[in-house]
């Protein structure tokens, strides 16, 4: 196959000085490249809408089932946790509720607490699934998978009724390559601009997802596919604040949108992610979506997803992975962290740009803090939860400690490695360099840990006894004979 890499350089990006000379040797150059390229959204929708059950591997499934009880513990948690998805439930219930036949995971209570209408649902638990920080990661995109996907297809499945655990799962799996391999073919420079890739990518993920479970016929998947793509929601400047988790929500939203309509006869483009004016070329300076969906039902990208250790920005888990090793050896060799005279960070200079705020104010600031995650680590040995509040954001040992620290950016640093080194006011100086951090493919949670991780989450929303039974229930998702009763059964 013969394709022109020229199509893409940044030199012909239509905001360089020469707008018209650029459009005008792009129009040409896409003109006469060749191949399966032009064909993305087609060959994408026809996977998706052929994949069965039977084409999982077990890899596939344990990996997909790992995902999905870890974003319902993720949900459950953070409707608790945060006031965000409440502001989002009261206020999108009192404004558009239709009929309430899908649950709001964490909401306790009557009816009408625990459930709304299927695109509310989608939205809000979207946005409590993604509100802690606390979610899955695809590492080699820091695409967080679950979250959109999930949301609307489990929102959808309430609706319609007598989905069995193979055909949501099935269709999770389909909704999670998709908008991995998505990402894949715009990543890094997608990012590197701004958009936030999770949402940006994750409305056609879930449109996918959804389509699939709704059984879409391939050419009304690519129309569905269209509008879910043209619904492009997330910048990078609202991350620390409530409306980095709308972006999931609005996503998951619009993506079941996006299905709903494209069912019903609404017309886009059948060639919504490669047409010259189409998602793959519009958001980024470069694609690569051949390469990518080649692998489609091959390399399944839902096998690379990893799962959280502590509750923010994925980039900082190193330097806490080290911070908190350090703390333990600074108490085990009688030194103390009162007489810590500078933190010394090096790390890679993504974290910088994704998570350099120095004196963050918030607990939702604070994710996205690599001054405050050193710090913790280091005066509690641990990151939860807990040490992401507001008092402690506030508390003034904690600012002290976050006034020691220093980063260095090195570009030969992994994304997913740190070095962190305490020099004491006495001389004495102590390290330690994390290779990979816990919660990577390199050095993952055991299942031990992250069923700790949902139970911690979960019973603090619902209890102990309920906590326990809605760990039964998810982990069991694929098994269900009707997943529309899933909020009965814990």
């Amino acid at each position: 196959m013969v394709r022109l890499v020229v199509l893409r350089y940044p030199f012909l990006h239509p905001s360089i000085r020469y707008k018209k000379l650029a459009r005008s040797l792009q129009s040409k150059c896409y003109l006469i490249s060749t191949g399966k390229s032009n064909m993305a959204t087609l060959q994408l929708a026809s996977w998706a809408t052929n994949l069965t059950y039977t084409n999982l591997t077990t890899g596939v499934l344990t990996a997909a089932n790992k995902s999905l009880y870890n974003w319902a513990g993720c949900a459950i948690g953070g409707y608790g946790s945060q006031p965000a998805p409440k502001i989002a439930l009261g206020t999108t219930l009192t404004a558009f509720s239709g009929q309430p036949t899908s649950s709001i995971l964490g909401a306790n209570g009557s009816i009408s607490q625990g459930f709304a209408d299927a695109q509310i649902a989608a939205f809000v638990n979207g946005i409590a699934s993604y509100v802690d920080d606390y979610d899955d990661t695809h590492l080699q995109t820091i695409i967080h998978p679950a979250g959109v996907v999930a949301s609307a297809l489990l929102a959808v499945a309430e609706a319609e009724g007598s989905v069995t655990g193979n055909d949501f799962v099935t269709a999770f799996v389909a909704g999670v390559e998709a908008e991995c391999k998505v990402g894949l073919s715009v990543y890094p420079e997608h990012y590197d601009v701004g958009w936030h890739i999770t949402s940006t990518v994750g409305s056609i993920g879930a449109a996918v997802a959804v389509g699939k479970l709704l059984n879409l016929n391939t050419t009304v998947m690519q129309q569905a596919i269209g509008i879910a793509a043209t619904q492009v929601v997330g910048m990078q400047e609202l991350f620390g604040s409530d409306t980095k988790s709308f972006h999931v929500g609005r996503a998951a939203q619009g993506g079941m949108m996006a299905v709903l309509l494209a069912r019903h006869g609404y017309s886009s483009s059948l060639q919504g992610l490669e047409a010259k004016y189409g998602w793959l070329h519009v958001v980024s300076t470069r694609e690569n979506a051949t390469a990518y969906f080649d692998q489609l039902g091959e390399i399944w990208e839902i096998e690379k997803n990893t799962f959280k250790p502590f509750p923010c920005g994925i980039v900082m888990h190193p330097t806490i992975d080290g911070a908190i090793q350090l703390s333990n050896e600074t108490h085990d060799k009688d030194l103390s962290t009162d007489d810590i005279k500078s933190v010394e960070l090096r790390v890679n200079p993504e974290v910088m740009v994704l998570t350099g705020k120095t004196d963050p104010q918030t607990g939702l600031e604070a994710k996205f803090s690599i001054f405050h995650t050193a710090a913790i680590g280091l005066l509690y040995g641990e990151a939860t939860p807990s040490q992401f509040t507001n008092e402690v954001v506030k508390n003034q040992t904690v600012v002290d400690l976050r006034k020691k620290v220093n980063v260095t950016e090195d570009d030969s640093v992994p994304t997913d490695a740190a070095y962190v080194t305490l020099e004491f006011e006495d001389g004495r100086k102590l390290e330690k360099h994390v290779e990979h951090a816990k919660g990577s493919i390199e050095n993952p949670l055991t299942d031990a840990e992250l069923k700790k991780k949902f139970m911690e989450q979960v019973t603090l929303a619902i209890g102990d006894s309920r906590a326990e039974r809605a760990y039964e229930t998810f982990t069991g998702i694929n098994n269900m004979t009707d997943v529309a009763k899933i909020r009965g059964l814990y």
